[in-house]
């Protein structure tokens, strides 16, 4: 039907859709904008470390190591490393010659040609060459240079003569050390001007091959869920008991609840050193408490068992953290209808059928918050740990984040270190995901 010919009363039916459309697409766009900064925030504080850390775990990134203290994709050199030790150790050999004779003075000249024959070759390249007259001549003059004058890159050819020239001349000079006058000197600047090579530490996935492969840290895993599984479902039962009861009516209850909350309120580390102290082997009332009940033998087993150990860290942790569960699940006991409740005593009703009908389904939602939330903390725990146990004994209480920190910080492994940190972050999306598919679905409205 021609579009003059279409009659009148479908016209206005037609527009009205599109201005329907043209308004839903409106609606969409300016919700957008509203959420566009806190998304932009997201990206940047939460989401752009993570790639940053993937990045980095791409590489063998050693701060004890200059050659790997920094990501590098291509050959380069170190011109102050090289100029500070190609000249003296030229000197050194040329010192080394006018006392040497025979075969050692024969070997010692080849060594020398074949540095001057590779320091010719750096010249040669017009950029490099500039950087290098420019570096030579501030360390005469000891001024300071900068990393970027410093490190140049290099030909990758050029690159490997110069690696290959320097480790077969360090090892030669190593064979004739015996014959040298000062071979001290000449092999530690021989070893020390192999530094200024620097060859791409790249590595692709090597890291989270030999992370999935290592016990180490599979164990490491093993202690986190354990640590969390049985640290979560405590506080969530004594958690509830506790907002049950201060949600009831009854004399001094703010007094009451305000002291329960003081665990929360005190610093982690401060309460992992106070907790220490209580399971002193020697003067720890709570390890005499204990082991008094029958709980362990000796007063000593609490931190210097396995056992002992995560049970310790575990009950720490259910004593900071279990006031958190019960403000979370106060806020949502507060929220159901008391006349619910009346209701139901009505009907007849007893008190367990009223939790289990009225109290239960109607708190799915807070529970679900104060899982997560909680969830989420006790896989990543490190400071309650690091001070009580340091991940001991025999790392039967080292996390996945103790692990990481130990391998970043302590070992100076920051290739590593990252791939455990992006394995610590694809372990948290993995738990957000499982509690939002089973448990979310009536928070979010999502099918």
């Amino acid at each position: 039907m021609k579009p003059d010919l279409m009659p009148n009363n479908q016209k206005p039916i037609a527009t009205k859709t599109n201005q329907k459309a043209k308004k839903k697409r409106s609606d969409r766009s300016l919700g957008y904008m509203l959420i566009a900064p806190s998304m932009i925030l997201i990206l940047i504080i939460a989401i752009w470390p993570v790639f940053q850390s993937f990045y980095y775990s791409m590489f063998d990134l050693r701060l004890n190591n200059p050659a790997k203290s920094e990501a590098y994709v291509s050959y380069k050199v170190n011109l102050q490393t090289y100029l500070d030790n190609y000249p003296f150790l030229i000197s050194s050999l040329e010192d080394e010659l006018d006392e040497a004779t025979g075969k050692t003075k024969t070997e010692l000249e080849a060594i020398k040609t074949n540095l001057e024959k590779v320091d010719a070759e750096l010249k040669s390249d017009q950029e490099l060459s500039s950087k290098y007259d420019e570096v030579d001549e501030k360390l005469t003059v000891m001024e300071p240079i900068s990393e970027e004058l410093a490190v140049s890159d290099l030909d990758k050819e050029v690159a490997l003569d110069l690696e290959k020239a320097v480790t077969d001349s360090s090892e030669r000079i190593r064979e004739l050390k015996g014959e040298l006058q000062n071979p001290e000197d000449v092999i530690g600047l021989s070893a020390s001007l192999k530094d200024s090579v620097i060859t791409p530490n790249f590595i692709g996935l090597k890291h989270y091959k030999e992370n999935l492969t290592d016990s180490r840290m599979w164990k490491a895993i093993q202690n986190t869920t354990v640590f969390t599984v049985i640290s979560v479902f405590a506080e969530l039962v004594i958690g509830l008991a506790i907002a049950l009861l201060i949600n009831k009516a009854f004399f001094g209850r703010g007094l009451v609840r305000a002291t329960i909350l003081i665990p929360w309120a005190i610093p982690t580390a401060v309460s992992a050193f106070m907790w220490k102290y209580l399971y002193d082997g020697q003067n720890g009332i709570v390890a005499k408490a204990f082991a008094e009940i029958g709980l362990f033998d000796q007063m000593t087993d609490m931190l210097t068992t396995s056992t002992g150990a995560m049970f310790a860290v575990i009950f720490a942790d259910v004593w900071k953290t279990t006031p958190y569960m019960a403000l979370l699940l106060l806020a949502g006991l507060q929220t159901i209808p008391s006349s619910l409740y009346e209701a139901a005593a009505i009907d007849g009703a007893s008190k367990w059928k009223q939790f289990l009908k009225i109290t239960l389904p109607l708190l799915k939602s807070s529970i679900l918050v104060a899982l997560l939330f909680r969830t989420l903390d006790a896989f990543r725990v490190f400071d309650l740990i690091y001070v009580l146990t340091g991940g001991g004994p025999a790392n039967s209480t080292e996390t996945i984040s103790i692990l990481a920190y130990k391998v970043m910080f302590a070992q100076t492994n920051f290739g590593e270190g990252s791939a455990l940190s992006v394995i610590v972050f694809i372990c948290v999306a993995i738990i957000s995901m499982i509690y939002i598919k089973f448990l979310g679905r009536d928070l979010l409205n999502d099918k």
